[in-house]
């Protein structure tokens, strides 16, 4: 008689969510039953509140990732961003509100510009974005090599704005904006024409093309919103750190890949979520945390439980992409 066959993941799709998720409230509930006041309301605040830019940055990697791409470029542009506001604010007497949309739209330009060079001249997306990346880094030290204070009441009004909640919890500005902001990537990424397009082209380019999938539109479009949400958390981190400077955020687009990973994104493109990215950078945020609460092991110990971190999670979409079936006897 012939044998059946079962898949043990009907829903492997789901697996790295699931999985990213379980580990979360495993870390979680493990600092709160060593340390008091770890498992509390502040403790999550903070940790939004103090990565709310790197959230911002790993959704925009997040759509990159899906379409089988890459974006090296991010860190360089958060600290163009943020250079070019102090300098606007400070220098210029800019109102912050007219300088917030101008170098949003120039990130929208430069990731648009990355996107043409990837697709109608076949550029590897590594390179482009390396390239992108000194460009960015190199404009933003022209500019200035120093760091510039921005000092500016609607900044410390923005940065006084917020909401308690229990458990001594304040939930800032910076926090509800991300909030917001991760809610529409939601939406986009599930309930939207280009968010399907994004999903069909990392999966397969050629049957999304068959399928009438807009190609060009649709590189060019993931990478304008990549370097569009690189700028946002640019504008972000300059509220946390009331200054602009070219040194700022140096490593940021690696510490946005691993959060990317972490949070289920296939690395292949194709499969993955917005809402486990979220997750992702919450992890991270919350080895760096419990390291602070134990005071006795070193920082560098955060990077190197991502990385043990980011190898098991590759292992497990590589276990994922194979097809695991097993054969079972009839009786």
């Amino acid at each position: 008689m012939a044998f059946r066959t079962f898949n043990i993941l009907p829903n492997k799709r789901y697996m790295p969510l699931v999985v990213t998720t379980a580990l979360f409230f495993l870390l979680f509930g493990i600092g709160s039953i060593q340390f008091e006041g770890f498992g509390s309301t502040r403790v999550i605040a903070n940790l939004l509140t103090d990565n709310a830019f790197l959230m911002v940055t790993a959704i925009g990697m997040t759509f990159v990732i899906l379409a089988g791409g890459i974006d090296l470029s991010v860190g360089a542009v958060i600290a163009l961003t943020g250079v070019i506001c102090s300098v606007l604010i400070q220098h210029y007497h800019w109102h912050p509100l007219l300088v917030f949309p101008v170098v949003v739209l120039l990130g929208l330009i430069f990731g648009a510009a990355m996107g043409v060079l990837i697709h109608y001249y076949k550029l590897q997306p590594f390179i482009v974005t390396l390239a992108g990346m000194f460009l960015a880094r190199g404009l933003a030290t022209t500019i200035s090599e120093e760091s510039i204070a921005i000092n500016h009441k609607f900044y410390s009004r923005i940065a006084e704005f917020g909401v308690n909640l229990p458990g001594n919890a304040w939930v800032g500005a910076s926090t509800i904006f991300v909030l917001i902001l991760l809610g529409l990537a939601i939406l986009v990424a599930h309930y939207t024409r280009f968010g399907g397009s994004i999903y069909a082209l990392g999966d397969d380019a050629q049957s999304a093309e068959l399928m009438g999938v807009p190609i060009a539109k649709t590189t060019i479009g993931v990478y304008a919103m990549s370097s569009g949400l690189a700028a946002i958390a640019g504008i972000v981190f300059s509220f946390y750190t009331f200054s602009g400077y070219s040194l700022a955020a140096i490593g940021v687009e690696l510490d946005a890949i691993a959060a990317v990973v972490i949070g289920g994104t296939l690395l292949s493109g194709g499969v993955g979520y917005v809402f486990g990215t979220m997750i992702g950078v919450m992890i991270m945020g919350l080895i760096q945390t419990y390291i602070s609460f134990d005071g006795t092991l070193n920082s560098w110990w955060t990077k190197i439980v991502i990385g043990v971190l980011l190898l098991l999670f590759i292992g497990l979409q590589k276990f994922l992409g194979s097809e695991v079936l097993f054969k079972r006897s009839p009786s």
